[in-house]
């Protein structure tokens, strides 16, 4: 064979191992090295290819993709600084357990550290961020090679997908000359991988039924859960256990409750446990918690001060997240049918009924908030009231997500949540929410910051290359809201140039540069008419102007309201 017949085998051989493993969405950053594996994948029908200019909002694309797929999606950019670009969202992917393939293009063995251009040290580029990590070898005609390339693909779809999902780095390197000629897909000799069910242990489900059978004072908590979640077992455990259960947003329970679990749900319990005659009160003997800490530093700090006698936390990866070092078990294992084949029942109805009733009182003041305040809280209280069933609300950190957390109350109309919660950073925010919405055929919101909407400027380039559908809410305070909540507020000095950081920008002239659909609102009736209007344009852009200041005092009297009526009730 020829040179450029070897690398043609090589590169399909590539593609098609992928595909083999359910592999099939990619998205391409332009570059030369890459040529190859790019030529590849798009001249094969079977694979969705996406293209985003910028690897940094790519990666993040990918992101999206995979958190709405719950597969792995391929990344692809040429030598250099470009793979380095896709850092932060590798780092993300790592946290969330979110299964990517970064293939890095890269120049061959004798062009590395001899001053060579776009030339980098790309070997184990991502260290610790990334489960695995390897080199392909240089395309040859040696036969083992080959078997090779198929081996090492399985072996890293297995990686990425396995519990804890992350993602995984194959490094490949070529040389020129980088043309292929188009081809179809090869037979592989490699035909398939069989994983393991992640379930618990018979000791360990003995050991869970019996503190729920003893228990009086007990929790359920639920964080994010892994991509892919049946909720099914989780609702029948529920049932069973007939405990107060503490849901944040982002697991994805709060929406489509089944009418028989709904008095059994706590969606108010941030601002609950900011009263401390409340905490004392309900303060657990037993807590279980699946999926991710929640977000609510007050939830976490509140079950840290009680220190139950059992704090379960079960995890479907040995590293168990516990930050504040206070469980007292652990039980490895995905949720799934072994919850609801427990033998259990719960004799906590006293319990149960004093947080039903302290959710009484906090929903009623949370319902009625818009009618009291015009801040941020106002304006994602009308999004979650007004979005039909069957609409996904992408949330960016800050206080976005706080806001969701606080006014996204148990519903049975089917609203998902969805977010950047590994390390909970404000990058890369809209590049995620538009891959995501790229392939989930249900209309998708977007709530995020001025700061972090400007962080990722460069997402709309993507929408220049194929269709994306989303409604973008900004909520212009014009600087870092949170900061607002934070110790630092109470320190005028350096306060605004530090933290609170004022650009004084606006988006209208961005919208019309990749021709958005643009609306600037600054109240709620003219917000909720733009909001519930047909879309002219795939994506639209809704500009909230809002007021730090408003925003901290509306909040702070929301909290106020309901702590004091709490605090009535618990003394008489």
């Amino acid at each position: 064979m020829n040179e450029r017949e070897i690398l043609t085998n090589y590169v399909y051989r590539i593609v098609a191992s992928l595909l083999q493993h359910s592999v099939g969405e990619v998205v391409v950053s332009p570059g030369s090295r890459s040529t190859p594996l790019a030529y590849a994948f798009a001249s094969t029908e079977q694979f969705k290819m996406h293209r985003q200019i910028d690897e940094r909002a790519a990666a993040f694309y990918a992101l999206g993709i995979a958190k709405a797929k719950g597969k792995p999606v391929v990344l692809l950019c040429t030598s250099g600084t470009a793979a380095a670009n896709y850092f932060p969202a590798l780092i993300e992917a790592k946290y969330a357990r979110v299964p990517l393939i970064v293939l890095t293009a890269d120049r061959p063995h004798e062009l590395r550290e001899v001053g060579a251009p776009q030339t980098i040290d790309q070997i184990r580029l991502y260290g610790e961020q990334v489960k695995y990590s390897m080199e392909f070898p240089i395309p040859d005609d040696a036969p083992q090679t080959l078997s090779f390339i198929e081996h090492h693909i399985a072996r890293a779809v297995a990686i990425t997908t396995t519990a804890p999902c992350g993602p995984v780095h194959i490094n490949i390197p070529f040389r020129e000359p980088l043309l292929i000629d188009f081809s179809s897909l090869p037979e592989l000799t490699f035909k398939a991988s069989f994983m393991q069910e992640n379930a618990p242990s018979v000791e360990a489900c003995d050991f869970l039924a019996q503190t729920i059978n003893e228990v009086e004072k007990g929790l359920i908590v639920i964080g994010e859960l892994p991509l892919g979640t049946d909720v099914a077992p989780l609702w029948a455990f529920i049932r069973k256990c007939k405990l107060p259960t503490l849901i944040e947003s982002l697991a994805n329970m709060r929406g489509n409750v089944p009418e028989d679990c709904l008095s059994y749900v706590i969606s108010t319990y941030d601002a609950l446990l900011k009263n401390e005659h409340f905490k004392g009160t309900v303060a657990p003997h037993t807590v279980i918690r699946f999926g991710a800490q929640p977000v609510s530093k007050f939830l976490m700090q509140f079950l840290t001060k009680s220190a139950p006698t059992h704090y379960i936390v079960v995890d479907e990866d040995a590293l168990f997240r516990d930050s504040t070092n206070s469980s007292t078990h652990f039980i490895q294992g995905k949720s799934g049918q072994w919850l609801a084949q427990l033998s259990v029942e719960s004799r906590a109805s006293d319990y149960l009924a004093l947080w039903q009733q302290a959710e009484h009182i906090a929903r009623k003041h949370i319902e009625a908030y818009a009618t009291h305040a015009q801040d941020e809280g106002a304006f994602v209280q009308k999004i979650v009231e007004l979005l039909p069933s069957g609409s996904d609300i992408f949330v960016s950190s800050s206080m976005p997500i706080r806001d969701i957390d606080t006014f996204f109350l148990t519903t049975i109309k089917d609203i998902r949540i969805f977010a950047n919660r590994g390390t909970n950073g404000i990058d890369g925010v809209t590049s995620t929410a538009l891959g995501f919405s790229t392939v989930h055929k249900r209309p998708t919101y977007l709530i995020i910051g001025d700061l972090a909407f400007l962080h990722d400027a460069n997402a709309f380039v993507a929408s220049r290359y194929q269709a994306n559908d989303l409604n973008i809410i900004v909520m212009n305070n014009d600087g870092g809201g949170i900061f607002s909540y934070l110790p630092q507020a109470s320190v005028n000095v350096h306060y605004e140039d530090l933290f609170g950081t004022p650009t004084a920008l606006t988006f209208r002239e961005l919208a019309a540069m990749y021709d958005v659909q643009y609306d600037r609102l600054e109240d709620l009736s003219t917000f909720e008419a733009a909001l519930q209007a047909e879309k002219d344009r795939p994506i639209r852009l809704l500009e909230v102007m809002t007021d730090r200041a408003i925003n901290v005092a509306s909040h702070r009297a929301l909290w106020q309201r309901i702590g004091e009526e709490l605090s009535a009730w618990l003394q008489t």
